[in-house]
């Protein structure tokens, strides 16, 4: 936990400011950006979803690629026999 030394002041029109040290509100935007993870971590954790392995999906993902640059590369030598 983060120790804050907020200083109060108020605008002309009464309104309520914080001034915090810059060091101070980056430690806090850290922290809440972790918590907001931590949310969508539980969240994704909660809906019933299957899962494969990281290298069957990177995997996968390479042959798509590698599937469309074959695609792309018949094209281009259909285009260039016209």
């Amino acid at each position: 936990m983060v120790t804050l030394n907020p200083q109060y002041i108020q605008d002309t029109a009464g309104k309520k400011l914080v001034i915090l040290a810059e060091k101070q509100f980056d430690t806090i935007m850290e922290e809440l950006e972790e918590l907001e993870d931590i949310k969508r971590y539980d969240k994704a954790k909660q809906k019933k979803q299957t899962s494969i392995d990281a290298e069957i999906a990177f995997n996968e993902i390479e042959e798509k690629s590698m599937y469309k640059i074959r695609i792309e590369k018949a094209v281009v030598k259909t285009l260039e026999k016209n």
